[in-house]
């Protein structure tokens, strides 16, 4: 989701408090803090390279301008892999987790005329304040700095808890359509704007050959992205034959993997020898973004959307010594309500189709469990579905998806 830079504080968090191993401690002290005056919820806690726990900590409470919102279902991220693997930097004692889905429980001041409490909303994995220089000047994922609008699991406690405090309210909760359940909705936060956004960026025009490196939740919602544009060949590259199977459902025209064939070969021939219009780089490796760039004609974009770790280099030949034309656009996935309620016009109007995408799921509590699946991709997993209170006590919890993959 987000490129590799450090970030700044931006909150003071709650204390959090000390590590239990039981659900039945946790809850012993949750009983014991509120008898004490203080509320406190069970939040999946960071605590160092490879180490989560489930813990109790306080529940926030929110100020002017602020939300607090009941966590129904949020999911797991590629980039949540990352930081706990220790890839990207984040402070041990934070609360992870960037995708929202849930019911207000609270609301500051100056919220309630415009929303109300128990209603539904989701909240998209950027969260921009709308008022600062990069959000005035259309760059509202950079809110206040680099990668600046990612805040949840961030710089401040996210989403991965019973409760989650939402800043900025008035520009980020963004109700949900009454006939829309969680489940349709879950991607939209972060994976599906993502993917879109490669797209967008991309500048798709109607026509295009469009290849998307890699076929994982991002590639595939890229993939359904150049189909929305309106490109005339896509070509889906994964070396999953379930993932290009799905790929073909989301819109691609032809599949390859590339342990089988060259994928730069392959687009060059399909296009006379030209390339790819766009390229759409979705993995965040250096195999994966220099195919893509040597697959991008002269004058064509590649729209990198992966995750780089360490230094990312620009083969000579297939960057025409820099005279070729080319554009390489780099994206982080869009946010605000606006942006939200976009992407739920397009599934409440059959346009758009992402639960075929969510595989798994899961309680809250057995985050472990769902965290491994997901990391290690074991039983043809491509998102998991976390799911607090009532809903984690579902005949569906700790299951695979029964529902047969269905064309979008």
């Amino acid at each position: 989701m987000a490129r590799m830079i450090p970030q700044p504080r931006r909150r003071r968090e709650p204390r959090v408090l000390p590590c239990r191993s039981s659900t039945s401690a946790a809850d012993w002290h949750r009983t014991c803090n509120i008898s004490h005056g203080m509320r406190t919820m069970k939040a999946v806690v960071f605590k160092g390279k490879n180490q989560l726990a489930v813990e109790e900590v306080a529940r926030p409470v929110p100020g002017a301008g602020e939300a607090v919102i009941r966590i129904t279902t949020t999911t797991i991220c590629g980039t949540d892999v990352h930081i706990v693997r220790g890839e990207y930097p984040v402070r041990p004692g934070l609360v992870l987790g960037h995708e929202p889905v849930g019911v207000i429980d609270e609301l500051g001041a100056g919220l309630e005329p415009l929303y109300y409490v128990g209603q539904r909303v989701i909240v998209g994995a950027i969260t921009p304040c709308g008022q600062c220089f990069y959000c005035l000047n259309g760059s509202h994922s950079q809110c206040g700095g680099p990668l600046g609008g990612w805040r949840f699991g961030n710089t401040i406690n996210g989403a991965w808890a019973e409760y989650l405090l939402v800043p900025d309210a008035k520009a980020n909760l963004a109700p949900i359509p009454h006939e829309l359940t969680d489940e349709q909705v879950l991607l939209l936060p972060d994976i599906f704007s993502t993917g879109l956004s490669g797209a967008e960026s991309g500048h798709i025009r109607v026509g295009d050959t469009v290849a998307v490196f890699a076929q994982g939740p991002i590639g595939l919602c890229a993939t359904m992205g150049a189909k929305l544009r309106g490109a005339g060949l896509i070509i889906g590259i994964d070396p999953s034959a379930a993932r290009l199977d799905v790929a073909k459902r989301f819109g691609a025209t032809v599949t390859i993997n590339p342990d089988e064939i060259d994928p730069v070969r392959f687009v060059k021939e399909v296009t006379g020898g030209r390339g790819a219009d766009v390229t759409i780089e979705a993995l965040g490796r250096q195999e994966t973004f220099e195919n893509a760039l040597r697959a991008t004609r002269p004058g064509g974009t590649l729209s990198s959307l992966g995750v780089y770790a360490g230094k990312l280099a620009m083969p000579y030949e297939s960057f025409y010594a820099g005279l070729g034309d080319q554009q390489i656009v780099t994206t982080l996935c869009p946010g605000g309500k606006e942006r939200m309620r976009r992407l739920m016009a397009m599934v409440q109007h059959g346009r758009v189709d992402l639960t075929p995408l969510v595989t798994h799921h899961f309680a809250l509590d057995d985050i472990a469990e769902a965290f491994d699946l997901f990391s290690q991709q074991r039983d043809g997993v491509l998102k998991v579905a976390l799911h607090t209170g009532a809903a984690a006590h579902t005949g569906a919890i700790r299951t695979r998806a029964s529902s047969a993959l269905t064309p979008c």
